[in-house]
């Protein structure tokens, strides 16, 4: 008879070779953009998920599950098994082809470059437009441009979306994102309940800290506030704040070095990350993922990370940001079993991912690796604070947005889409749609076609971030970059990988369970005027 030692060794070992084939296909299709490669991808991830669909091991792992004298380390291990087997209890066939329906949508948005006026736009052409640019009719053009591979995947991905939901239903589930949060360990009305909370928290302050945005903007244009519309903020889904002159820190990275700095940033803190460069993709070039990841290809630390760097400030950020993931993935205990050797939720790797991402418009940051003066630090200093607080209230809100709709995009995929999406952004974002609204503009959001129910992990991470930097600031340092903070990281944080579920991850390091409080705290306020 089989035990349950010698069931976990032997998954383990087949989750390990079959999680590294996958990874190494994925990384290789991102940074190439062969057709070749996505198309192993897709096998790979079939052959992951088929491991996970056989019946008779989902139920031995239940089996097992209800036993006694089942060790803590053993009870998390079946955990996690049963989530990720209840998602793929399916037949091959139906796996085999929503594998080879996300592939084929992913290489669709990697190799599509939009072309305006004749000259090819790539996603950083046109966010230095959108950043930088006067010229209101260039910035709407690229802006349509931006939404143009929405119109390309909207067919296939309308297609994904109820393939997934009839999988979910083959399950037992209503449709696939019901699914998506009972197999991530969320309770789907506490998250949605949280989201509408701070919509109304943050309310005050993201209304008149908008209008303030859109008065700068519409002085900056020439035009009235009430003609704002979506291309004359500096990122096409208005997702971050635009810098004031005052705020815009792109001049202080000309002819600096960014993964120098990554390298200072971390080993300050005796988080060693340079290591991970060989193997890492950080400069753009054609073909290759125009955004930003990182991925751990073996959880035996071939941990990489792919970037698009230019010196600026949103490349800085998304360095920190990405590197933040790495060093999780690098500093967890080699010595647990493969199912445990990664992080214990998206969510937690995505709030220490945002911690150190944030640090760039961070004062003390900035004087010591950016090595800005003291001075220029202290004049800027109350202008990035406010700048900050707009940054995180516009993200949180586009995060809701996103979640908001991608819950009615699955319970509904056949409704009016197009129309959705432009009624949730203004009413979420505060955001007036163009005169059109008939395209699929939110279909150009790859995270539909990759990374489907995801999102609400990043607004979670904040939350937790926020947490975490006040009980850092509060119980270990108040100085950020210390040896101290970089020791409570790397042990308490990274190195008991997915041994304990999320919330008692952050109860254990914190001494409470996620509370809003620390982010509302901080971000949530109205602004005194002076």
């Amino acid at each position: 008879m089989e035990t349950l030692q010698t069931f976990l060794k032997e998954i383990n070992d087949q989750m390990q070779v079959l999680s590294k084939d996958g990874a190494q296909a994925s990384w290789m299709a991102q940074t190439t953009g062969d057709p070749e490669w996505a198309a192993k991808l897709s096998e790979a991830e079939t052959r992951y998920s088929l491991l996970f669909s056989s019946k008779d091991s989902y139920e031995k792992t239940k089996q097992f599950l209800a036993t006694e004298n089942v060790t803590e380390i053993e009870k998390r291990q079946l955990q996690l098994l049963l989530s990720a087997m209840e998602g793929n209890q399916l037949p091959e066939e139906v796996i085999a082809d929503l594998s080879k329906r996300s592939s084929e949508l992913n290489l669709l948005f990697n190799t599509y470059t939009p072309v305006v006026d004749g000259k090819k736009y790539s996603a950083n052409d046109i966010r230095e437009i959108l950043v930088n640019s006067d010229d209101q009719e260039l910035r709407k053009k690229v802006w349509f441009a931006s939404k143009e591979v929405g119109k390309v995947v909207e067919k296939g991905l309308l297609e994904l979306v109820k393939k997934r939901n009839e999988a979910a239903q083959l399950l037992g589930y209503d449709n696939h994102h019901q699914m998506g949060f009972a197999l991530q360990e969320l309770d789907r009305d506490e998250v949605f309940a949280i989201f509408n909370e701070l919509i109304t928290q943050s309310d005050e302050a993201y209304r008149s800290m908008k209008k303030e945005l859109d008065e700068r903007l519409a002085t900056k244009f020439g035009i009235n506030p009430e003609d704002i519309r979506p291309w004359h903020y500096v990122d096409p889904f208005f997702q971050e704040a635009p810098p004031s002159d005052s705020t815009n820190l792109d001049p202080f990275y000309k002819g600096k070095d960014i993964v120098q700095i990554t390298t200072d940033t971390f080993n300050s803190m005796g988080i060693e990350i340079d290591d991970l460069y060989a193997k890492s993709d950080l400069f753009p070039r054609e073909k290759k993922n125009p955004t930003a990841f990182c991925t751990d290809i073996d959880r035996e630390g071939d941990v990489r990370v792919l970037c698009n760097l230019t010196e600026d400030a949103y490349w800085m950020e998304t360095n920190l940001h990405e590197f933040g993931h790495a060093a999780y993935f690098k500093y967890v205990d080699a010595s647990l079993p493969f199912g445990l050797r990664t992080v214990s939720h998206i969510l937690t790797t995505e709030a220490i991912a945002m911690l150190f991402g944030k640090m760039g418009k961070d004062p003390r940051w900035l004087k010591r690796f950016l090595q800005v003066d003291e001075a220029t630090v202290n004049e800027l200093a109350p202008e990035l604070e406010k700048y900050q607080q707009l940054q995180m209230l516009i993200g949180a809100r586009w995060i809701i947005t996103f979640v908001f709709f991608e819950k009615e995009l699955y319970e509904n995929p056949d409704q009016d889409l197009n129309a959705l999406w432009w009624k949730t952004v203004n009413e979420v974002q505060l955001v007036t749609p163009p005169d059109a609204t008939d395209n699929p503009d939110w279909a150009a959001k790859i995270h539909f076609t990759l990374a489907p129910i995801y999102y609400q992990n990043y607004l979670l991470g904040e939350l937790m971030a926020a947490q975490l930097l006040r009980h850092i600031e509060t119980k270990i340092s108040p100085e950020f970059f210390t040896k101290e903070t970089g020791e409570m990281l790397i042990n308490q944080f990274f190195k008991p990988a997915a041994l304990y579920d999320w919330n008692e991850k952050i109860s254990r390091v914190t001494g409470e369970k996620l509370n809003t409080a620390h982010f509302v705290d901080v971000y949530c306020k109205a602004q005194v005027k002076s």
